[in-house]
């Protein structure tokens, strides 16, 4: 209970002490210094003088002070976007006056363009459904266009189908105009060095052992396979990302919003964009479910494993100089140590190994928080906008920076892969054809033991010719095949 006797604490409407000094600044009113007073259906807040927005995001800013998170600019774009075509729609089917209307589609497509951005103040971490971001935006553009937060900006409309649907848009337009781009450089890069790289023999490795010979060219035509591939599965999951719960409004039921509005509104968007965006099938599934989102999540998760397969590779193809494989030249970027003169790390890799491994937390997130859906709304639908905006950009940007100070760079060392190639016991291999399984473990185990290679312990207990043996031996004999498998 409040001590009422206590100069330091002060009553809120029967909500609380607060300290004075940390009183919010809505139990302040006009005595607040640089502040307006703005009125919501809570009662008088304190907003600064400034600011565009009004008393409900102001209560936000204050009832979460939790991080320095906040949306990502094309998110809140992408809002501005949907507040523009939902007017457009809600005037043409005379929800709303077509002057209103107008106005409030010029203001909105501002925010589309990059402006006010400053004026988006709430924490990441706030109400699961968005709520306080959607009012920001709905305030914003009330205040420019001189009209109604909730009545006229917020028509037809509710969080609970904006804030999913802005998910959705912001994740299909960052996928085509960012990492699909950047996936489709970074494949090139690989095939680039996959076609250079050819003609370069070296051995293969499989459980971290020798295995038998193969090109360079190979083994980077896996790697450009695998963002392909990677990209094609991204691809995949975008089908359920084009579908927009848009028009349900709270709960699916299409409460408050008219008969096509939905389909107008979605229509707009997908003009606006080129995207192929439609109303989804069923509002229930799209509103009180993520599964979609966390789809696409799985994907480029998958996506940072590959790229974490193809850097860390490259760190092992490019180790040493002189003390490890050395089959590959990387580019020397940077001094590698404040302690040691002359040495150079494969600084790009790592930077894109911690890129795999954020984006692998982040699904890791989003897991948890798309099976937060209670009945009919997902309950943490911020926190899955910001890891999902957050990752596709992370992989963007690591991808080609990957693809452009490194793999463009990359060098062979065919003298080092043949000389690991000679020595290495797998070449008994080769020797199967012609003198069976048994015969050849026989002839690796005797170079393994008296440090010879297998071409010199094969021509001495064999019983092949040299000649026999160098035909085996000759990689290049097998280029039309191994070309053909590329």
């Amino acid at each position: 209970m409040t001590n009422l006797s206590d100069p330091d604490e002060v009553d809120v409407a029967g909500e609380g002490s607060f300290p004075a000094s940390d009183a919010p600044p809505w139990t302040l009113g006009v005595e607040k210094p640089n502040c307006r007073l703005e009125r919501d259906s809570m009662g008088q807040v304190g907003v600064p003088s400034d600011a565009l927005y009004g008393a409900q995001t102001q209560r936000a800013v204050e009832n979460f002070r939790i991080s320095d998170y906040r949306f990502q600019r094309n998110f809140i774009q992408v809002i501005g976007l949907i507040k523009a075509c939902a007017a457009r729609a809600n005037g043409e089917l005379g929800v709303l006056p077509s002057d209103v209307a107008a106005t409030i589609a010029e203001v909105a497509e501002r925010i589309a363009n990059g402006m006010y951005f400053e004026q988006f103040v709430v924490d990441v971490f706030q109400t699961g459904s968005g709520t306080s971001t959607n009012m920001n935006a709905n305030e914003v553009i009330a205040k420019l266009s001189r009209a109604h937060p909730n009545d006229d900006v917020n028509c037809s409309q509710s969080s609970n189908d904006v804030i999913p649907s802005a998910i959705h848009i912001a994740a299909a337009l960052a996928m085509r105009d960012e990492l699909l781009p950047s996936m489709e450089f970074l494949r090139a890069r690989l095939e680039d060095k996959s076609l250079e790289f050819w003609d370069v023999f070296k051995i293969g490795r499989t459980h971290l052992q020798d295995a038998t010979p193969m090109r360079l060219g190979e083994e980077f035509s896996g790697y450009a396979h695998q963002v392909r591939a990677s990209a094609e599965r991204l691809l995949l999951a975008m089908e359920g990302v084009y579908e927009l719960p848009l028009g349900g409004t709270a709960i699916g039921t299409g409460v408050n919003a008219p008969a096509g509005f939905a389909a107008r509104t979605i229509a707009l968007m997908a003009e606006r964009t080129g995207l192929p965006f439609r109303e989804a099938r069923n509002h229930f599934e799209a509103q009180a479910a993520k599964d979609a989102v966390l789809f696409l999540s799985g994907a480029l998760k998958t996506y940072a494993v590959a790229l974490t397969k193809i850097a860390n590779d490259v760190r092992w193809l490019g180790s040493g100089p002189r003390g490890g494989l050395g089959e590959i030249r990387l580019p020397a970027l940077q001094p590698g140590s404040s302690i040691m003169p002359g040495k150079v790390n494969p600084v790009v890799p790592e930077s894109v190994l911690m890129v795999c491994a954020q984006i692998i937390g982040h699904d890791a997130a989003m897991t948890w928080a798309c099976a937060a859906g209670n009945f009919e709304l997902n309950a943490m639908m911020p926190l899955i906008a910001f890891n999902l905006l957050e990752s596709i950009a992370l992989l963007a940007t690591s991808s080609r920076n990957f693809g452009t100070l490194c793999i463009a760079h990359l060098s062979a060392n065919g003298e080092r892969a043949s000389a690991l190639v000679e020595q290495s016991l797998a070449m008994a291999t080769l020797l199967v054809p012609e003198i069976g399984y048994d015969r050849a473990a026989v002839i690796a185990k005797e170079a393994y033991e008296s440090g010879r290679n297998v071409r010199e312990v094969a021509i001495e207990k064999s019983g092949l010719s040299a000649t026999k043996i160098a035909e085996l031996f000759e990689l290049l004999s097998r280029s039309d095949r191994a070309q053909k498998g590329k």
